[in-house]
């Protein structure tokens, strides 16, 4: 074991606004062998997410930042290849939280067993993972979709939005995505069956979505804000809801003032005057709703309803790349770095 070693992603520096190649450092470390109760994994997939911006920053948020010098953190799926713990076996393909490296040590706290035999494993970091569960819990718990009503949501052709407006469908809603570029836009609308999708690159976004929304909008999924949401927020009925689950048009901002006059006049007397449900979530908060949803996705998915498009990124060195890319929308589906055969 000792003549293992480990290729590792840290963080090299603080981005101020986007972040740069230089933020990130790649180094080779030496890997110990596994104490008792405790697993060594060897990283296949690795998931790259919009939320790792906020992980960069110092800045106050529900989790703790990244230091400099640590090990980027995320979402990943592994091969044991060696264990001294009595409920995993070499071999053994699991869904851990091990970061941006190559090896890592586990004591199985944080693992959870997959079968590749009834579906890719890297799909577990998509839309059988984490963002498929965030537009689970997120939609039913908070949008609360009925029969008939209009599900906008931004990001439609990523892992989150593409689930969310599936099961809006599921649910018997209309589901209207907004994406960037004909291709995306494209596979919303003819590969996922959104009922109509707005291409925000196209220009006239606001009236392009009145058009794709002319009952006005009863659920936002919001992935994005900035100009996305200002050419929603016209649009939404008495009642509406507005899961709040990310802001990636804001990531890269500085400090905490965004540019531009100050809507926070308006926005409080629409949510006072058409009694708006705004709520921000973390998908943890919903843990308890993971075997439903576990349950769920794979039955939607053997039946057709729920489809995915994977963007599979080799070798991770080209992580940082990748995953400065995803804050830029230049991927095409959910974003995975594929570490190991």
């Amino acid at each position: 074991m000792s003549h293992l070693e480990n290729r590792r992603i840290v963080l090299a520096a603080r981005p101020k606004g986007e972040p740069r190649i230089s933020d990130f450092r790649l180094e080779t470390v030496a890997v110990a062998e596994p104490a008792d109760g405790h697993i060594l994994l060897e990283i296949l997939y690795l998931s790259l997410d919009p939320y790792m911006r906020g992980r960069m920053s110092a800045a106050k948020s529900y989790a703790r930042p990244v230091e400099i010098g640590e090990v980027m953190e995320g979402g990943t799926v592994s091969r044991v290849i060696a264990s001294r713990h009595p409920d995993f076996g070499e071999g053994d393909i699991v869904c851990s939280y091990s970061g941006w490296q190559s090896l890592a040590i586990s004591d199985g706290s944080d693992l959870r067993k997959l079968d590749p035999s009834l579906a890719p494993p890297s799909i577990a970091l998509g839309v059988l993972g984490m963002p498929g569960f965030t537009a689970y819990s997120g939609l039913l718990t908070i949008g609360k979709p009925a029969a008939g009503e209009t599900v906008v949501v931004a990001a439609a052709s990523g892992a989150v939005g593409s689930a969310v407006g599936q099961i809006a469908r599921i649910k018997g809603a209309r589901a209207v995505g907004i994406a960037g570029g004909p291709e995306k836009c494209a596979f919303a609308r003819d590969e996922l069956g959104f009922d109509a999708v707005v291409d925000h690159r196209a220009g006239n976004l606001a009236e392009q979505l009145a058009d794709a929304c002319p009952d006005g909008i009863d659920v936002y999924f919001e992935n994005v804000g900035g100009a996305v949401w200002d050419a929603v927020f016209p649009l939404l009925n008495e009642f509406a809801r507005i899961p709040v689950c990310g802001l990636i048009a804001h990531y890269n901002d500085e400090g905490t003032a965004l540019s531009g006059p100050d809507r926070l006049p308006g926005l409080m007397r629409a949510i006072l005057t058409k009694s708006l449900t705004i709520r921000g979530f973390i998908q943890r908060e919903f843990a308890d709703q993971r075997p439903a949803f576990y349950r769920e996705a794979a039955e939607w998915l053997a039946l057709g309803k729920l489809r995915y498009k994977e963007d599979i990124v080799d070798g991770l060195e080209n992580a940082p790349d990748a995953f400065i890319g995803l804050l830029k929308g230049r991927n095409f589906g959910k974003l995975v770095v594929r570490v190991a055969a």
